[in-house]
């Protein structure tokens, strides 16, 4: 059955509208499975932090074990994202939630927000496990497998600070040079990032007014069905009229509770995710022109013999393989980026507004049963 046509056949309520337009799951084909859980509060003489348990199942050659079992805190997800960034410069990693929230959001290290965190974190590890690059990197596969001594080991091998000091001055330095002409199809990518981070700004903006605001209207309207009964103490010709009114607030309360409990569950991550996401796509927008506006410095020098021709020659050579390997890379991660941002933030609009008629279904319920008690 063609799943975009609505058969005669078939239900036409709102909700079976809705189901019939969403898109089949694709055949699970995973071989690595990653659950973030048990977070674990650790209080030292200098600070307090979170660790969460990883747990990783994989039927993969390259795993010692199918199994394995390791506790990480916030700054080895930082380190990991690093890793990767550094690795593979022009492919979109996924975000990693913020390090400090909005104050008066949230309290710090309260249950709220340990599992908002949480589900952000196994968010970003299976992302990295779904990708079909980043998947097989060998700093993701020491974050998953290694114990905390051997991880601690393994961050110190490396480049040192005066050489990652020295590559970060060249690529400021490279970024205010920039680049003489971008081809056409990343300036198309650039435009459409920066209006589509525009928007999904804006969306999570009035996305988290509204649920401020259904939050506060919440909160009040619970005070609100209590006083109802309390008045019918004192008004014997109308207390089964002023308890009916209580029931019915009663049942608001609860069906309101329940769709703004989709809106932070389903819609609000999902939107928030994608603003980050809008900086990283940008963030390796900029390393992409750094590698270009390299080698446009070197074929500059040489074109005004600046340096030494043979020499400026053979990097000229090796910049150009560099810069083919990242437009590739790019090319190819941005239209699977595209595809699952499509897919994300239509299935998180379609949820919410399942939430929304299952809302408004039970707001015609609670009517109802007023107009009964009238």
């Amino acid at each position: 059955m063609d799943m975009n046509s609505f058969s005669p056949m078939m239900p036409t309520s709102p909700l079976s509208m809705i189901n019939q337009v969403k898109f089949e799951d694709e055949p699970d084909l995973k071989d690595l499975f990653i659950t973030v859980d048990e977070p674990e509060s650790h209080v030292t003489t200098i600070e307090t932090f979170i660790t969460y348990r990883i747990i990783t199942k994989t039927s993969r050659g390259e795993f010692d074990s199918s199994e394995f079992e390791v506790r990480r805190r916030y700054q080895d997800f930082l380190w990991l994202k690093g890793k990767l960034e550094e690795a593979h410069p022009t492919l979109i990693i996924p975000p990693l939630p913020e390090k400090f929230i909005v104050k008066g959001m949230v309290e710090r290290f309260n249950d709220d927000f340990i599992e908002t965190r949480r589900k952000a974190l196994q968010k970003f590890l299976n992302r990295i496990a779904d990708h079909p690059t980043l998947t097989f990197n060998e700093d993701f596969k020491v974050f998953l497998t290694a114990q905390a001594w051997e991880l601690s080991s393994h961050k110190k091998q490396g480049p040192g600070l005066l050489s990652r000091m020295g590559q970060t001055v060249r690529a400021v330095a490279l970024s205010m040079r920039g680049v003489k002409s971008r081809p056409e199809e990343f300036m198309e990518m650039n435009n459409f990032i920066e209006i589509f981070s525009q928007k999904i700004n804006l969306i999570d903006k009035i996305s988290q007014r509204i649920y401020k605001e259904e939050r506060e209207y919440s909160d009040e309207m619970k005070e609100y069905g209590p006083i109802h009964v309390l008045w019918s103490a004192s008004e014997e010709d109308l207390v089964d009229s002023l308890r009916g009114v209580a029931r019915c607030l009663d049942q608001c309360c609860k069906a309101t509770e329940k769709r703004m409990s989709g809106l932070s569950e389903a819609l609000l991550p999902a939107v928030h995710e994608y603003v980050l996401y809008s900086e990283m796509v940008m963030g390796v927008m900029k390393r992409r022109d750094q590698i270009q506006a390299e080698l446009d410095s070197k074929v500059e020098a040489l074109t005004y013999k600046k340096a030494d021709t043979d020499l400026l020659i053979e990097e000229i050579g090796k910049l150009e393989d560099k810069v083919e390997c990242a437009n590739n890379a790019l090319k190819a991660d941005w239209e699977r980026w595209k595809h699952n941002m499509q897919n994300d933030i239509k299935s998180a609009f379609t949820d919410m507004a399942e939430e929304n008629i299952h809302y408004y279904e039970q707001e015609q319920i609670v009517d109802f049963l007023q107009l009964q008690n009238d």
